[in-house]
C-alpha cells in the first residue's frame, strides 16, 4: 500500500506562485511514476503534471495548459514531489490530487486532494 498526502494549497492571486508537495510512505519502491492531477468545479480530473523515473533518471510531461509555468520534481530519496506553480490564472482553480502508479499492477493511488483557488 501507498499513502499519499498533499500540502501548500491555498487562496493566491492572479500572476502568484504557490508550491505544492505530496509526501508518500508505505510501499514506495513499487511507484514507477507520480503525478498531479486536478478537478475543477463541473468538469472531469485532468493530468496536469507526470514525473517517472528512467533507470537514474526522471522523465517529466505536462499539460500543454500548464507548460512553462508549472514544473514538476522530486526530491532525491523519491519520498515527495512538489508542484511549482507559477503564472497562475483563474483557471488554474480546481482541487490538486497527488497520484502516484505501478506499472506491474496498473493501479493508481490518490492523496485527499488540496485546494488551489486563484483569484482576479
Amino acid at each position: 500500500q501507498v499513502q499519499l498526502v498533499e500540502s501548500g494549497g491555498g487562496l493566491v492571486q492572479a500572476g502568484g506562485s504557490l508550491r505544492l508537495s505530496c509526501a508518500a510512505s508505505g510501499s514506495i519502491v513499487s511507484i514507477n511514476a507520480m503525478g498531479w492531477y486536478r478537478q475543477a468545479p463541473g468538469k472531469q480530473r485532468e493530468l496536469v503534471a507526470r514525473i517517472s523515473r528512467s533507470g537514474i533518471t526522471s522523465i517529466t510531461s505536462y499539460a500543454d495548459s500548464v507548460k512553462g509555468r508549472f514544473t514538476i520534481s522530486r526530491d532525491n530519496a523519491g519520498n515527495t514531489v512538489y508542484l511549482q506553480m507559477s503564472s497562475l490564472k483563474p483557471e488554474d482553480t480546481a482541487i490538486y490530487y497527488c497520484n502516484a502508479r505501478r506499472y506491474d499492477l496498473g493501479h493508481d493511488y490518490w492523496g485527499q486532494g488540496t485546494q488551489v483557488t486563484v483569484s482576479l
